[in-house]
């Protein structure tokens, strides 16, 4: 049995979760979550526009932004309850010139989770294309006749799940040929270069800007007995970072992006002189919203889109 918790939620406004934060911390509660509003979560992350791209708004941020606090749910902490009860309150009459909302609390006692592990539960086997089957690195082969690509995302993006990876990796199966060196941008997890790798390429090259993928795909390639003699990865700004743009200087019969639009436009120009003569440049992580800006790019840098997928609001481009 694990432990019980007692969470404790003050429900508030955008402005008012700094006040809410610091009267419970005043009382001892320093274990917070906080969940901000559809608005204010989609203003932070349009900041980061360069990076995401929203297929779901209504998934992001909540209705009533909220605050909770967390303690062991044991008689010696209901003291420390009733003090945050009355710490909000106090806050309720304090004239602070912005808006607190309701500041309604509530208490529930929850079981502990496994914040580290509970997500593998929603991460099963999955069969892709003709040929391949993602597992996750935790799980038991099974009896298939399937390319076998295991998997551990750890906290580098891809895990074949989603349907931008899922469609990448479709597009790869029908365009890898036995012989191809592929390269991979915005590696991730590393799982389309392994997958690539796996249907027959010979060498794989794969960039990303952040650190945190060269140990995840490293690993991932490992796990399925691909070794650096074959699997390189690169850790830069493809378009700025003059070692990594040195390295991969060459011509590729397979270019893959799976990253959003933005990065993808600004790319095209270097994927052109990249691309082998009838190479493939695969795309995806492009929104329903974004796609003709995606296209008039492609197709101003040289490339035919000869294949869309479409699943859910995202798309993926098979261009020559």
């Amino acid at each position: 049995m694990g432990m019980k918790w007692l969470e404790l939620a003050v429900y508030t406004t955008d402005a008012g979760i700094d006040s809410v934060c610091a009267a419970l911390t005043g009382v001892g509660i320093t274990g917070l979550s906080i969940e901000e509003s559809h608005e204010s979560a989609f203003a932070f992350l349009k900041e980061a526009a360069v990076f995401w791209d929203f297929a779901d708004m209504d998934k992001i941020g909540v209705d009533t932004p909220c605050v909770k606090g967390y303690l062991a749910d044991c008689p010696e902490n209901l003291s420390t309850v009733g003090n945050a009860k009355a710490a909000i309150e106090r806050l309720k009459s304090l004239q602070l010139g912005v808006d607190l909302g309701t500041l309604a609390v509530t208490v529930v006692s929850v079981d502990e989770e496994d914040w580290a592990n509970n997500w593998k539960k929603y991460y099963k086997p999955l069969n892709i294309g003709d040929r391949l089957l993602v597992l996750p690195s935790w799980e038991q082969k099974p009896e298939t006749q399937r390319i076998v690509l295991k998997l551990d995302p750890g906290m580098a993006f891809g895990t074949g799940a989603h349907h931008t990876t899922r469609m990448c990796l479709e597009f790869l199966e029908q365009t890898v040929k036995q012989g191809d060196v592929m390269l991979d941008l915005g590696c991730g997890s590393g799982i389309l270069s392994i997958a690539s790798l796996l249907l027959g390429a010979k060498e794989a090259i794969a960039v990303d800007i952040d650190p945190i993928a060269e140990k995840i795909a490293y690993e991932n390639a490992a796990m399925n007995g691909i070794g650096k003699d074959s699997f390189t990865v690169l850790i830069g700004n493809v378009l700025s970072d003059e070692r990594v743009k040195s390295r991969i200087a060459g011509k590729y019969p397979v270019i893959a992006a799976n990253i959003v639009a933005d990065v993808i436009i600004a790319l095209a120009p270097t994927a052109r002189t990249l691309l082998a003569d009838n190479g493939a440049f695969i795309v995806s992580g492009i929104i329903d919203e974004r796609v003709g800006d995606v296209v008039s790019s492609l197709q101003k840098n040289g490339f035919t889109v000869t294949e869309q997928h479409s699943a859910e609001g995202w798309n993926a481009f098979l261009c020559r």
